[in-house]
């Protein structure tokens, strides 16, 4: 599993150190959004140091690069880590059935973490969906009228 420490402590420059609390997330984050930030935002004040895990189908100190879905003891234990966050508006469990926080559930140091957002990616996806029917709409009916389609 590739990490940033194999390129560069690139977000404040340094390594955790052995007293940090380090707070583990992990998200596909594929269309980053206002809902991610706020969420990163949440998860960093729980603890001194932010590792972000970027799964591999979908303000941070450390990217583990292909992280899995699962978070399991190995990946606790290998980054020291001592909270797991996840967003309250994800799904808990994989296509499977597991779920995939039940290292850290069982470990105690799982937390759920409201971002104060309600943007999420399926909303985006959702709004440029009906933007694009209106724009295609709009040009034949303007056209209809007699007028012309011009961006606003």
């Amino acid at each position: 599993m590739a990490t940033t420490q194999t390129i560069i402590e690139f977000a404040e420059g340094r390594a955790p150190r052995p007293t940090d609390k380090i707070v583990y997330v992990c998200g596909a984050f594929d269309m980053f959004h206002i809902g991610h930030l706020s969420f990163l935002e949440e998860a960093a004040k729980l603890g001194d140091y932010l590792i972000v895990g970027i799964l591999n189908d979908q303000p941070v100190n450390e990217v583990v690069i292909g992280a899995p879905y699962c978070v399991t003891d190995d990946i606790i234990d290998r980054f020291n880590i001592s909270i797991v966050c996840q967003g309250s508006r994800v799904p808990h469990h994989d296509r499977s059935g597991n779920d995939p926080f039940e290292a850290p559930k069982r470990r105690g140091i799982y937390r759920e973490v409201d971002s104060g957002s309600d943007m999420t990616t399926e909303k985006i996806i959702e709004r440029i969906i009906e933007h694009r029917y209106e724009h295609h709409l709009f040009p034949q009916r303007s056209f209809l009228h007699g007028s012309r389609y011009m961006s606003p």
